[in-house]
């Protein structure tokens, strides 16, 4: 089995992605269905997984300080596999890249960033295989908040129902109430540059 494979929830129109924000900025998502700067701020790095567990390891089930509101954001495809056709490893790969001089040259000319970290179980646990995150930075932002956005939904009390479910030690009801994640199949001509097998 490839330990970097793309899982997510999609359909014909869109991919679903996750995001974790503080009030002020998850409630103007919301209203706008898209992110306007201020209170959002699109010259920094914005990171977005298609993980629903991962999301809820970083954000500690959405509680963190700045991370108590879990957005859904359902992307076009299109936007998605331009990320990752422009996209660069944000660590050096021997395996992936020639030099590590090559590498760096573009780290700084790749508009999204991509890292592989080890994807997680219901109890938050490492798994054996990874999960992507992809950072959106420039160019890549705007196309996000101009162009790829479909719909975006608050799913903070859906976070917190599958959470109290597991504090209950209501393991098998949490995970009935997951996300079903599949692969997500790449075309074989888009060239992405970060190997996922």
């Amino acid at each position: 089995m490839s330990h970097r494979i793309i899982r997510a929830c999609y359909d014909k129109n869109a991919i679903t992605v996750y995001q974790a924000f503080n009030k002020q900025i998850s409630h103007s998502a919301l209203e706008h269905q898209t992110f306007l700067s201020p209170p959002f701020k699109k010259e920094r790095m914005t990171w977005i997984k298609p993980s629903f567990l991962w999301m809820m390891y970083r954000s500690g089930w959405a509680s963190k300080i700045n991370q108590e509101h879990i957005l859904a954001i359902k992307i076009k495809h299109s936007g998605f596999l331009w990320a990752l056709e422009n996209s660069c490893l944000s660590h050096f790969d021997n395996n992936i890249h020639k030099s590590n001089e090559i590498w760096k040259e573009n780290l700084k000319k790749a508009p999204v960033r991509i890292q592989w970290d080890p994807e997680k179980d219901i109890l938050l646990q490492p798994m054996n295989y990874r999960s992507i995150q992809i950072g959106l930075s420039g160019i890549a932002v705007e196309k996000y908040v101009s162009d790829w956005i479909v719909e975006i939904e608050d799913i903070t009390p859906y976070c917190k129902e599958i959470q109290n479910l597991i504090i209950d030690n209501k393991i098998d009801q949490a995970k009935d109430l997951l996300p079903q994640e599949i692969i997500y199949p790449i075309p074989q001509n888009i060239k992405t540059h970060i190997n996922y097998n």
